[in-house]
């Protein structure tokens, strides 16, 4: 048997075993470097899917596989029962990268877990249960994150859901103040809607509701999990509108692909009781240390600063290139890209796709650029230039 034929029929035997949750796409990934990935035809494409925001430093980056490699020689699983030197560099260094604020951190292993740990963290420090989250916002799927995500094909095959949670319009502060009661534990808001259709918050809006959650004795949870860690043209996005939230949420990129999410508190809000949450794998030295590598890349290599010029260059071009009948808005920060089109995104993606570039949809009619932070500006533009091509074409 071929390798092809090997692969072909490992895709099957993937598709016969797997939860049936998943809608695949025809293509089979074997391996990735950099900013490109590899099919089993080894046929190349532009990654501007980036693991779904996971990959900000692409695929194989030489610093984390060092540091993976090193860790994975001396420990690889060590609860949080015990202290380990890894954690403790990683939680002190993620804190002070994050904003002298912020005081404690909780590691776990995923956006929706780092969610739904902040969930329970507003209850517990505020003894409330109202929940405010917004229209189009998107939190993770386990049953507290999904009661604050507002898609209905979401939720409602799950309701009830965790009771107390009212949405309201993003970008509008005046009715967030007006949803707001005695009983408003928590405001959880991303500063980027990745999975709404790509929309930031307006300036000054999250100055606006940060003061309308102090008044309020409420506390102010930002979700970072797809723009943290350089993607939007700032370490955190949040760092750009001046605000300091109670607590932040982040995931994907924080382990450049390994596994991890964490929640981290501010200052005032102290430490939690003794065995109020938990996590089996949070804190896992493998991905600590992966975590450590990725601030000091991300550091070192400038990458915040680079996805925001790369990102507005992007954008200006696209504007220039695109016949006005392709689309309706173009929108982003940084190296997070969406492009509401006039019609649906499915049978672009599968254009793009054929022509060499993945992407991600955000919504029915709007197209997600995501590519690693790395990516090589020529290849960014040669991906925008297919996009253009498509667009322009199916008009």
């Amino acid at each position: 048997m071929t390798d092809i034929e090997q692969t072909v029929s490992l895709s099957a035997l993937e598709d016969a075993t797997s939860s049936g949750t998943y809608l695949k796409r025809d293509l089979t990934i074997v391996h990735g470097a950099g900013a490109w990935l590899f099919d089993d035809h080894d046929r190349a494409y532009i990654d501007c899917v980036g693991g779904q925001g996971s990959a900000n430093l692409g695929h194989g980056h030489p610093a984390v596989l060092a540091a993976i490699e090193a860790q994975m020689h001396v420990l690889i699983a060590c609860p949080e029962l015990f202290h380990n030197p890894v954690r403790a560099r990683y939680q002190a260094a993620l804190l002070a990268a994050a904003g002298d604020h912020f005081g404690r951190v909780f590691l776990c292993n995923s956006g929706a877990e780092a969610n739904e740990a902040a969930l329970k963290i507003a209850r517990l420090h505020t003894g409330r249960r109202g929940v405010i989250s917004t229209l189009r916002g998107f939190h993770g799927r386990t049953m507290g994150a999904l009661s604050a995500t507002w898609e209905k094909t979401y939720r409602e095959p799950f309701e009830p859901l965790i009771d107390g949670v009212t949405f309201v319009p993003f970008n509008n502060a005046e009715r967030l103040r007006a949803a707001l009661t005695p009983d408003t534990a928590a405001v959880l808001i991303e500063v980027v809607q990745g999975e709404g259709g790509v929309h930031p918050a307006a300036p000054g809006y999250l100055s606006s509701v940060q003061a309308a959650c102090r008044a309020n004795g409420t506390l102010l949870i930002v979700d970072e999990v797809q723009t943290g860690f350089g993607r939007t043209g700032t370490l955190f996005a949040h760092h750009a509108d001046g605000i300091e939230p109670d607590i932040m949420t982040c995931a994907k990129s924080i382990g450049g692909g390994i596994p991890m999410g964490a929640a981290l508190m501010s200052r005032a809000l102290g430490a939690l009781p003794p065995a109020s949450h938990g996590s089996t794998f949070g804190g896992n030295p493998l991905a600590c240390a992966a975590g450590l590598a990725v601030l000091d890349t991300l550091r070192a290599e400038g990458l915040p600063e680079r996805s925001r010029i790369l990102g507005e260059a992007g954008r200006a071009w696209l504007r220039e290139r695109l016949s006005a009948d392709a689309y309706r808005d173009i929108r982003g920060r940084g190296l997070m890209t969406g492009i509401e089109l006039r019609g649906k995104v499915a049978p672009v993606l599968r254009a793009l796709q054929e022509r060499g570039v993945l992407a991600l949809p955000a919504g029915p009619t709007v197209l997600r650029l995501l590519p690693p932070l790395t990516i090589e500006k020529g290849d960014y533009f040669s991906a925008l230039d297919t996009v253009a091509e498509v667009l322009n074409h199916a008009i």
